[in-house]
């Protein structure tokens, strides 16, 4: 497995398309936004494929890590994991960067508590699905 930074933003939708839109059902307008070019984003390959993507934009002292992805087959594996590891390994290499911000789906809060993070907000609906934002510092 590997995860690295790319350019090629039709794959991340491809993906982010495939978990978000047909899987849970968001709705395009809430999936797609002028964030992307000015992002940076990840994708994680598994025997050839990629299977994962995470979105990074940099605002002030906090790195925000978003549309963080993992297509159903691959899930389980420890990728979703190593995603948040890379992303935030990507934002400690920024010079200015202290904070890690996320807004986390509600099922997801343990999953990030274990890789440091907790919760700093009320939760929100965002898309429709209850949501925390979430920190932690680098």
């Amino acid at each position: 497995m590997r995860i690295e930074l790319t350019d090629d933003l039709a794959t991340c939708h491809a993906l982010r398309r495939a978990v978000f839109v047909e899987e849970q059902g968001i709705a395009e307008v809430d999936e797609w936004d002028d964030l992307d070019g000015q992002a940076m984003h990840l994708l994680a390959w598994q025997d050839g494929e990629a299977v994962g993507t995470a979105r990074i934009l940099l605002d002030g002292t906090t790195g925000k890590i978003g549309r963080v992805c993992v297509l159903s087959d691959a899930r389980g594996t420890g990728l979703g994991a190593q995603l948040i590891r890379a992303a935030v390994d990507v934002l400690r290499s920024r010079q200015g960067i202290k904070h890690a911000m996320l807004g986390a789906q509600e099922h997801a809060i343990g999953f990030y508590e274990k890789l440091g993070f907790r919760v700093i907000s009320d939760v929100y609906d965002d898309a429709g699905i209850p949501h925390y934002n979430m920190v932690r510092e680098l």
